[in-house]
């Protein structure tokens, strides 16, 4: 059987045994959710359709292909297991099930998760046997539930504006994994650049003496090891070599864990980041951030690359045109994204699907911190991540202000998390606490865009357009404004249409001829560039997605204009860069 997304989803933890589930399943449509009282979580129960996993139903990759909302489904898969499988103990993974998922196996409840984005394990050793085996997965989303955080998912029949086609159930890689009792559960990575060393944490199942044996393009460079006893254990990790983690340069180590019988493959990056005044430094040196807003839609799969050469590819794109990392937008990404991410040197903002959610409602914060802190567990070790941003643009809701304590809280326990790298507390609008105060300007002048930040320089206040907003509206609440102290980030400029087709849109005019695109978009990066006091730009956006036709790539990702006229503009030297 031709597996689709066959690599392994996990490669910063992977083990020799496991088994990729993608491919055909049995599944149906159960929009009334009647599907328990019918018993279809039997093992014995036969679902009307079929489906191809990864891919969600309204994809064509799924072979489903249905665009009208769905509020349940259920995915049947039988799978062959053997004894020497069965020896020690056996998970079911999932990359991600949008947004509740029961699971069953063999017509035994094996557990649920809720959150759409996120992965998550079920320990199903005593459900399994040798022989055949049946997991069934119930899932179910509403993109209208002001309490589920949908992302760019539309909440209308057609996509509309920055909303584009949903996603129902699975859409990242399932797949079992097999340990021995003592296992490994999860390692964290933290470098050090001044020591050449990486300070490892490990969760371990069972006794035993953890190890940890570091390489480099083949040759050893390192190792440590520790006793276990059922608990955390703690070590540094030394190298005999630096290689640090630069942009265009991943420059990974490789690092292979053992534990007992357990053995795991990992690799890291020896970078640092960090801000001093208004500059982000990576490695000590001041970088100025280069991005583009990557949304992670694919005309065919939706929310689920087709393939991971196409994860490879946007990467590859982003940079061809200057830009030397990404907002992850509205989504939390694969990590087969980030693992080429990491290899590549490719910096990104690791940020959460808050759109859909009313941020007026303090139980809001119920709906995003445990995804949230499970997306900071799970991707905490991956280099090419330099930053987090858990909400995008909280606007107001109906008359009522954002709660103020739902950002707080979640800038807050991101820190607890994670004290390595900055947070944006919500990227845009409105700021209550955050290590970055960045803003969205889509003025399409020049002269005026560059007019804005110039007051930077003379020592004046950062432009904003929110907080303008709303000292001219006495009736609106007050909003946080610039301290004039930290690293200022244009984290949303440009979204230049071209090439537009009937209904849909770029931001401001579409300028009429190649040459205006192309000057129009030099004259929006030089003011950035050359403003010492900002630190970043990122510009809207790398492709097209759907009727949003803003990219600077069509939807299937083929060039609007020469890419090197982009990197010629993009590459030079800006003015906070040391």
């Amino acid at each position: 059987m031709d597996i689709p997304r066959k690599e392994h989803p996990k490669p910063q933890f992977r083990r020799d045994s496991w088994m990729n589930l993608n491919g055909p399943w049995a599944f149906e449509i159960d929009n009334g959710k009647s599907g328990r009282e019918r018993g279809l979580f039997k093992a014995n129960a036969s679902l009307g359709g079929s489906i191809t996993v990864p891919f969600c139903p309204q994809s064509e990759l799924s072979g489903v292909g249905h665009k009208d909302f769905i509020y349940g489904a259920w995915y049947q898969r039988k799978v062959e297991l053997d004894a020497g499988q069965l020896c020690g103990r056996t998970f079911l993974h999932f990359g991600a099930v949008d947004y509740r998922a029961e699971v069953y196996v063999n017509g035994e409840k094996a557990g649920s998760h809720t959150g759409g984005y996120i992965s998550f394990k079920l320990e199903v050793t005593g459900l399994v046997k040798p022989g055949e085996n049946v997991i069934t997965v119930f899932a179910e989303d509403d993109e209208r539930d002001p309490m589920i955080p949908r992302g760019k998912q539309s909440e209308m029949f057609y996509s509309h504006g920055c909303d584009y086609t949903r996603t129902t159930g699975i859409w990242q890689t399932v797949w079992l994994e097999f340990t021995p009792k003592a296992y490994i559960e999860k390692v964290r990575i933290i470098p050090n650049i001044d020591q050449g060393s990486f300070f490892i944490t490990a969760d371990v199942t069972g006794s035993g003496t953890l190890k940890a044996e570091a390489s480099f393009e083949g040759r050893p460079v390192g190792e440590v090891s520790l006793e276990a006893n059922g608990s955390q254990v703690r070590m540094t990790l030394p190298l005999s070599e630096v290689h640090l983690w630069e942009l265009g340069a991943g420059r990974l180590y490789d690092i292979d864990f053992t534990f007992g019988e357990d053995a795991v493959h990992s690799y890291a990056g020896l970078r640092s980041v960090g801000l001093c005044g208004r500059k982000f430094l990576l490695n000590g040196k001041s970088v100025f951030q280069r991005t583009v807003l990557d949304q992670g839609f694919y005309p065919d799969g939706i929310y689920t690359a087709p393939t991971d050469e196409a994860l490879v590819r946007d990467i590859e794109l982003s940079m061809s045109c200057g830009f030397n990392g990404a907002r992850l937008h509205e989504k939390i990404f694969e990590e087969r994204f980030l693992y080429h991410a990491d290899r590549l040197g490719y910096m990104v903002w690791g940020e959460f699907p808050n759109w859909g959610l009313d941020h007026t409602l303090p139980e809001a914060v119920y709906s995003v911190l445990p995804d949230w802190l499970d997306e900071v567990d799970r991707d905490f070790n991956h280099p090419s991540i330099i930053g987090w941003c858990p909400f995008n643009e909280t606007w107001d809701r109906n008359g009522r202000k954002q709660d103020d304590r739902v950002l707080r809280a979640v800038y807050l326990a991101t820190k607890a998390a994670d004290n390595t790298r900055p947070c944006i507390d919500t990227s845009g609008n409105y700021h209550v606490e955050t290590d970055i105060y960045d803003v969205h300007d889509y003025d399409q002048d020049p002269a005026s865009f560059k007019a804005h930040y110039d007051e930077l320089i003379k020592g004046g206040e950062l432009w904003d357009q929110v907080n303008r907003l709303h000292m001219m509206n006495s009736m609106l609440p007050k909003r946080q404004e610039y301290d004039g102290k930290k690293p200022v980030f244009i984290s949303e400029y440009g979204g230049i249409g071209w090439g537009l087709s009937e209904s849909a849109w770029g931001y401001g005019n579409s300028p009429k001829t190649g040459e205006e695109f192309i000057e129009r978009f030099r004259g929006l990066a030089d003011a950035l560039l050359d403003n010492p006091e900002i630190m970043g730009l990122c510009y809207t956006q790398l492709t097209n997605v759907e009727q949003e036709q803003n990219g600077l790539f069509t939807y299937e990702r083929e060039p609007k204009f020469p890419v090197e006229t982009f990197h010629e503009i993009l590459s030079r030297k800006a003015a906070i860069e040391d």
